[in-house]
Order: structure tokens, then sequence, then C-alpha cells
């Protein structure tokens, strides 16, 4: 390896280590608790060296926050399989977005609670268009697009659908996360049924009061 080389390699495994010592101080204090000082404290080098990797703690947590929502993409976008139809990979998609936030609890929870604008920026998507800017979301909106092609039903319709989902499933992996003792088995009921009921039953309320204006 090229000295160049190693150097890049080492500034790497800098910057992994930094944002694991940031990561450990989001899931056992919070997001709002994580300051230079702390990190550094806890990697055990000065403040000032931080400074060398990244430019200030936003853009530590705007990589984490990154990080966990590209985990949550990629877990919805994994439910796009070849003959499913659309009800099909929107109940995969539900599944794998429960099971891709309880693998991940405490980031989940740090983010998703958070009120700050670094975590806003990331995690917010009740605003109208949300669905065209958030991966996640658009993957939702594009499977009920097609659940919806025979029938007449508006963008902003199909969107605030999306959005009412992602908010109930938001709900059940919250309730999952906190009630830790539930047991294995009820857990997997709770996840199957939501997502093969709950979610279809939403998903053809909209499909009814469609015909019905």
């Amino acid at each position: 390896m090229t000295i160049k080389g190693r150097r890049e390699r080492e500034k790497e495994e800098m910057r992994e280590l930094i944002l694991s010592a940031a990561n450990d101080i989001i899931a056992s204090e919070g997001l709002d608790k994580v300051s230079i000082r702390k990190i550094a404290r806890k990697i055990e080098y000065s403040p000032s060296i931080i400074y060398h990797y990244f430019n200030d703690k936003e853009e530590i947590l705007n990589n984490l926050m990154q990080r966990g929502y590209k985990k949550i993409v990629t877990a919805v976008s994994s439910a796009k399989v070849e003959g499913d139809s659309p009800k099909e990979r929107l109940i995969e998609m539900t599944k794998n977005y429960i099971e891709a936030a309880l693998n991940m609890p405490e980031e989940f929870m740090a983010a998703k609670l958070n009120q700050s604008e670094i975590a806003l920026k990331h995690t917010s998507s009740l605003f109208k268009g949300a669905s065209k800017e958030k991966p996640a979301l658009a993957a939702l909106y594009n499977c009920l697009k097609e659940i919806y092609k025979d029938k007449e039903i508006d963008e902003n319709t199909v969107e605030l659908t999306a959005q009412m989902i992602a908010v109930s499933t938001l709900g059940l992996i919250i309730k999952l996360i906190i009630e830790k003792d539930i047991g294995d088995k009820q857990r997997q009921r709770l996840i199957e049924y939501f997502s093969e009921e709950v979610v279809l039953r939403i998903v053809n309320e909209t499909g009814i009061k469609s015909k019905e204006v």
C-alpha cells in the first residue's frame, strides 16, 4: 500500500471511530447530548483533533442520520421482488421497514423522536411534496400509485395515504421498542397483522372513497 493509501485508510478509520463514539452517546443519552467534547473524551483525544476530520458537530450528526436513513431506505427497497403484486410488495415493504427499525432501536428512537433542526431535516415526512423528496416515502408512494393505477385518485390523496401509513407504522414501531417483554411470537403476530391487515385497510378505504367522489 502506498503512503497516500495508508493515510486515506487511517483517516477513514479515525472518522469511523468518531462516528461510532457519537452513535454510542446518542444511544445512551440522546441526540441532544452529543458534543465534540464528549466525543473527544470517549475516544481519548483532544477536541481539536476531531476538527481535522469533521467541520463541526452538525456534520457528524448528519453523517449518522444519513446512515440510519439509508438503512431504512435499503430495507424498503429490498421489497421490490419481481413478480409480486403491488399489494404484496407493500406488505413486504412494511415488514422490512419495521424489522430494520427494530434492529437499530436506539438510533431509530433518537432520530424519530428528536425535534432538533438537524434531526427533522432527515426525518420530516408530513409536509406536502414529501413523497418527491424522501426516498422511503417515495417508495411507498410509488407502490400505492401502482395499486391505484385503475382508479381516479389524485396525487395529493396518494401522498396523504402514504403519509398515514408511514405514521401508523411509526406508532407500532415505537410501541414495539418500548414494550420489550411481549415475546417474539406476539411481536411477530403484531407485525404481520399490521402489515397484512391494517395497512391494506387504509389502502382499500382510500380506493373505496375514490369511487364515491
